[in-house]
């Protein structure tokens, strides 16, 4: 089992900035897949960004591209999400995920442990 809990989460101005940690525990990551969702009301969840833990190597969905950025930090077993330039489309409530398949990770059902999520909001 690995237990993933989320924090960063807030209210912000249109342009402004958060960042999202994901503190884990439970197993060791070295093979996983660390990924970052988001699903806002009545909309399906959606792949945020993912990065591989043993390489670093990162992935990104398209709505995000260039203004987030996923990093893990080894020594505190932390995965996080700078996001900047936020947008009112960008409030969600953000889920941190493990995949213990590795690969690229983009869709849920890669995912087997999923944290509660950490509520964002934009203000325009």
């Amino acid at each position: 089992q690995v237990q993933l809990v989320e924090s960063g989460g807030g209210l912000v101005q249109a342009g402004g900035s958060l960042r999202l940690s994901c503190a884990a525990s439970g197993r060791p990551l070295r093979y996983y897949t660390m990924g970052w969702f988001r699903q806002a009301p009545g909309k399906d969840r959606e792949f945020v960004a993912a990065i591989q833990w043993s390489s670093g190597s990162t992935s990104y969905g398209d709505y995000v591209k260039g203004r987030f950025t996923i990093d893990r930090d080894n020594a505190k077993n932390t995965v996080n999400l700078q996001m900047n330039s936020l947008k009112p489309e960008d409030t969600a409530t953000y889920y941190c995920a493990a995949n213990p398949k590795g690969g690229r990770g983009s869709k849920t059902s890669e995912y087997t442990f999923w944290g509660q999520g950490t509520q964002v909001t934009v203000s325009s």
